[in-house]
């Protein structure tokens, strides 16, 4: 007699924010399990616990070592696991709950932003056969060599969840959040911001590498070459959702798809003979001072100059920053920007950076580059201009 399936579930940090919440997720978690599936819950902390705990850690160590930052930032998930594990319990469900590494989540030994290198779920399938609901926690996993504790950055619960997925051969990966799954913009931002209800694992990647919040861009990437059939979900029991495939039959090559933002990025100058020294001595200060890689947008040589555009979460940015005030051969180079990004379906059109230009410049806002790919544009604007850019360009959709 063939296994049910495995359903995958991961719930953001808002689904779990209170008791509450997270008793409504446990409630939906064994409705599923009732139905005959085999299931999985990958959780987030809950909240802004996350936030809490660097903003702690930073009033506790200007530089905190990242190790003891992982070990910290652990325990979010960790309390959000228990919980719901405990929920589940109270409505009489089998469930038992496992850290990343009890769950063999294996990565690199990067902390603050290490990648998932294997997935041993020996335990995960040991307790789904026997009929319990498995609750994971996410965004951590372990160092099979050292035996220590990371983290996966920002984001990292969607890569867990989605890595499971694949290791289980999961029938789908449910991504459980506070939005109506993908949206045109944010719709903070743009309050008629289209639902898109299917999209193809090329422009949702690039989507969330230029701002999109739904999910992380690196857990697209795993999707896409794992095969892993994806889903997000609005909280709530939405009937709406996004499902996210290969291929989107009828969609117009070249049509705008969303528009993104990053509302921070910085600029660092290093002192170099050429493009290769300059990012050896950026690679080199990184590890000096215990600091994570941020996530490069460009970079240039010029007159001695390595100059690299990145991003990343702000606490992260602070503290690369406040370390370049020490160094010799590295400074930031100019003012904080901002990026706008628009995003299409098949390729971007041979005009739509002209029309950007011509419809930012009708607004007041004067780009100072732009950066093209194969699905999408990017407009570099001042901090202050981020939001009424997402607006305008939300016209071309």
């Amino acid at each position: 007699m063939p296994s049910s399936p495995i359903i995958v579930q991961k719930y953001g940090g808002v689904c779990l924010e209170t008791p509450a919440r997270i008793r409504a997720a446990a409630s939906r978690v064994a409705d599923l399990h009732g139905r005959g599936h085999r299931v999985v819950a990958i959780v987030s902390a809950m909240g802004k616990t996350t936030d809490e705990l660097v903003r702690m850690a930073y009033q506790v160590s200007p530089h905190p070592n990242r190790r003891e930052l992982d070990m910290l930032l652990t325990t979010g998930e960790r309390i959000s696991m228990s919980l719901m594990s405990m929920a589940l319990s109270d409505l009489g469900v089998p469930a038992i709950s496992f850290t990343g590494s009890q769950a063999g989540v294996m990565t690199d030994g990067s902390h603050s932003s290490a990648r998932i290198l294997d997935v041993r779920p020996i335990r995960v399938r040991e307790e789904l056969d026997r009929g319990r609901i498995v609750v994971l926690a996410g965004f951590q996993g372990v160092n099979p060599l050292t035996k220590e504790i990371t983290t996966l950055g920002r984001g990292g619960s969607d890569t867990t969840a989605v890595a499971m997925a694949a290791a289980l051969k999961a029938e789908c990966c449910e991504i459980i959040k506070e939005v109506d799954g993908v949206c045109s913009a944010d719709p903070r931002i743009v309050a008629d911001a289209k639902p898109l209800r299917q999209l193809d694992f090329a422009s949702l990647s690039e989507m969330c590498f230029w701002g999109a919040k739904v999910l992380h861009f690196r857990s697209v990437e795993l999707a896409h070459s794992q095969n892993v059939p994806l889903v997000l979900r609005k909280w709530g029991g939405a009937r709406h959702s996004t499902q996210v495939m290969k291929e989107v039959a009828d969609m117009e090559n070249g049509k705008v798809l969303a528009v993104n933002s990053m509302a921070r990025i910085e600029h660092v100058e290093i002192d170099s003979a050429d493009l290769n020294q300059g990012f050896e001595k950026f690679a080199q200060h990184l590890q000096q001072n215990g600091l994570p890689w941020p996530q490069l947008l460009a970079s240039a040589f010029t007159a001695e100059k390595t100059r690299i555009m990145m991003t990343c979460d702000s606490e992260a940015l602070d503290a690369l920053l406040r370390t370049l005030e020490r160094s010799k051969d590295l400074r930031k180079q100019r003012e904080t920007l901002s990026s706008v990004s628009l995003t299409c379906f098949g390729g971007i059109s041979s005009d739509l950076p002209y029309k950007a230009v011509q419809i930012l410049q009708r607004h007041g806002i004067i780009a100072d580059k732009y950066v093209l790919s194969s699905h999408s544009v990017s407009f570099f604007v001042p901090v202050e201009s981020r939001e009424a850019a997402v607006m305008a360009l939300h016209s071309l959709i």
